[in-house]
């Protein structure tokens, strides 16, 4: 098996999916905090849109994926502050955005397989340096923007009644989850993203017993989730996607067995 894992062919793959499945799970972490979940699948369909666009168009396909989300995330941060409303609202159009130009550029259809299959195996060394730098970029900002996020959540008039307003931790926030979901997209598939996103975070969030072990319990998860699937798919011969997938609602579903820490909804302890 390990002999299979660090095979030179596949060592680029694994490493970009390994960054991804340290910061994906602490995205989602952030994600959750602000109920806002859905917004991983939104951005995440947007960037395959883009994906598609940009393939099209002849320009490079993650550009198309950043561009796709980023301005969906600004959009919805100018716009109004409309949770998963929102989130809704552009994950049915970046699907039917990107059906749409399948029905009509069948040339996109190979590059449509790897967005949607999640063909980790095809990576090349500009996915690895895009995932290796948005860890480092995330693990910064989210340092940064830890505190606010968690006093707006726990004390939702603290920027009202200091004068103060969040609106700037939100864009911050928001492109920083288009830009990982779209990278992400562009590297493991539209719905191995997602789930990376949605599956470690909820069991951490609900098993966690503080806010810290939380964080470390959600990437924790995404990490082994991750290099049992890796293995796993290429042993069988299966795209990563579904594997994973399969795997991490396996993983939702051996939690359930467990005894929370909390009330259901219930924020972690800081």
């Amino acid at each position: 098996m390990s002999d299979v894992l660090f095979d030179p062919l596949f060592r680029m793959p694994f490493l970009t999916g390994i960054a991804f499945s340290l910061s994906l799970p602490i995205l989602g972490m952030y994600l959750r905090l602000r109920e806002e979940w859905l917004a991983a699948l939104a951005f995440a369909q947007l960037a395959a849109a883009g994906s598609l666009a940009a393939a099209i168009a002849g320009v490079p396909f993650q550009f198309g994926a950043v561009a796709a989300a980023g301005g969906g995330a600004l959009a919805k941060s100018l716009l109004a502050r409309t949770g998963n409303n929102g989130y809704a609202a552009m994950m049915i159009l970046g699907w039917s955005l990107a059906i749409l130009m399948l029905a009509n550029v069948p040339v996109a259809e190979h590059l449509a397989h790897a967005l949607f299959d999640g063909q980790l195996y095809f990576t090349s060394t500009s996915h690895l340096v895009a995932s290796g730098g948005y860890l480092v970029l995330a693990a910064a900002l989210l340092a940064a923007l830890s505190r606010a996020l968690l006093l707006e959540r726990m004390l939702p008039g603290f920027f009202t009644a200091s004068g103060r307003s969040a609106r700037r931790y939100h864009v911050t926030f928001d492109l920083l989850a288009a830009v990982g979901l779209a990278l992400a997209t562009a590297s493991i598939g539209v719905m191995a993203a997602f789930g990376l996103v949605f599956v470690p975070s909820m069991i951490a969030y609900r098993l966690g017993r503080n806010w810290t072990t939380s964080l470390v319990l959600a990437a924790c998860i995404g990490v082994a989730t991750y290099l049992i699937a890796f293995a796993a798919a290429l042993q069988l011969d299966q795209p990563f996607g579904p594997v994973l997938v399969l795997l991490l609602v396996a993983a939702a579903g051996i939690a359930q067995a467990i005894p929370a820490q909390r009330s259901a909804g219930q924020l972690p302890s800081a």
